[in-house]
């Protein structure tokens, strides 16, 4: 199965749902009010039991404090976006 497209306004702090991603090449974008907050792109590959921040040697490229995009090349995984340390945000993230 393989994602088109899953876009979520988060208003609060925490994670979305976890959305299965079969592998490859994906984009993600992020916008809105994100009231001092960041959005971070994660990955589990047990099922959803540890989750990492999806990043390439140490450096980000879908992690957000304001509005932008990036891009990610991953193997099969569970996917889902975290915001954190934010006070009244209004951020749509789209994967």
């Amino acid at each position: 199965m393989e994602i088109k497209q899953v876009q979520v306004n988060l208003t609060a702090n925490g994670a979305t749902p976890a959305v299965p991603w079969s592998g490859g090449v994906g984009t993600v974008a992020t916008w809105g009010t994100f009231g001092g907050g960041t959005v971070a792109l994660q990955m589990s590959v047990d099922n959803g039991a540890t989750w990492m921040n999806v990043d390439r040697s140490g450096e980000s490229y879908v992690t957000f404090t304001a509005a932008g995009n990036g891009g990610f090349q991953l193997g099969l995984c569970l996917l889902r976006f975290n915001l954190t340390g934010a006070t009244s945000p209004n951020v749509w993230v789209s994967l």
